[in-house]
């Protein structure tokens, strides 16, 4: 029987992992729990487990712009660590990314083997991560890229517009960055389907199909719940500046899905109907 580890466990990603593997040999580590850049730690976790899923990383965006180095040491020497460690067992690791690798000022969707040139501090450190599990573990390290995450188990985008929806009387959302929503559970159940698989080690774009604003997201989700869509109103990025630099447009191909004989996920909008319906946002 396979036997998965769960890195950053009790988030988001790490938590709807752990349901899509229900009924199966996991152990479930939260951060607190497994230092990933713990060498001996790491050694020991990956001791007789086959897929290691890391979902541990430094996801403070804006923090990351004044504190790169403790971005570094979760988003990159962790993963290194992981990649030694899984190489030396024969296991297979399975590397959690984001679409902050690119400028985000494409056209078209980003291929797989796109150059990385990473948009800000925390773009950059994902990028060492990736580097990291590629060369680190060649034949059993795979970097999932992802995005515009939300889910059942964490803040997300949807549930603060259903909640400001149901307060005010207008929603402005930016209209100027594109990019895929997607929903953990159906990147969840994703990434068992690769790790199950025989797929190449490589590089995989985990995005929901389809594309759309934060605009066309927030609509759609008033929509599916009920709520007047016209409430909300468009606007532009120019209106919400941050320390770091987000990227306008993060559209990510899915080609590397089709050459391994599986199907990419589905259309985002299917999958939000589907969370919305089945009661992921609260009432």
């Amino acid at each position: 029987m396979t036997r998965y580890l769960i890195t950053g466990a009790a988030g988001m990603l790490g938590r709807d992992l752990q349901e899509a593997l229900a009924g199966r040999d996991v152990v479930a580590l939260t951060r607190a729990e497994l230092d990933i850049t713990d060498a001996s730690a790491v050694a020991a976790a990956v001791a007789g487990v086959d897929v290691v899923f890391n979902c541990a990383a430094y996801t403070a965006v804006d923090a990351a712009e004044t504190d790169e180095e403790a971005a570094r040491l979760v988003n990159a020497v962790g993963p290194a660590t992981l990649a030694a460690a899984t190489r030396a067992t024969g296991a297979k690791l399975v590397q959690i990314s984001t679409d902050y690798v690119f400028q985000g000022d494409a056209t078209s969707p980003y291929s797989e083997d796109e150059p990385r040139d990473p948009l800000n501090a925390y773009g950059r450190t994902k990028a060492g991560g990736e580097e990291a599990v590629l060369t680190g573990n060649p034949t059993g390290g795979y970097v999932v890229r992802t995005a515009w995450l939300y889910g059942r188990h964490g803040a997300n985008f949807p549930a603060t517009m259903l909640r400001l929806g149901r307060e005010r009387d207008s929603v402005s959302v930016v209209h100027d960055q594109v990019g895929q929503p997607t929903w953990t559970a159906d990147l969840a159940r994703q990434l068992v389907l690769l790790a199950d698989s025989d797929a190449p080690a490589g590089v995989y774009h985990g995005t929901n199909s389809g594309q759309g604003s934060w605009f066309d997201f927030a609509r759609a989700t008033f929509q599916e719940a009920g709520l007047d869509p016209d409430k909300v109103k468009p606007t532009d990025s120019s209106q919400f500046v941050r320390p770091a630099p987000r990227p306008a447009y993060s559209v990510l191909g899915h080609d590397a899905w089709s050459r391994a004989g599986l199907e990419p996920m589905r259309d985002w909008r299917t999958a939000l109907h589907e969370a919305v319906t089945s009661g992921v946002f609260g009432e």
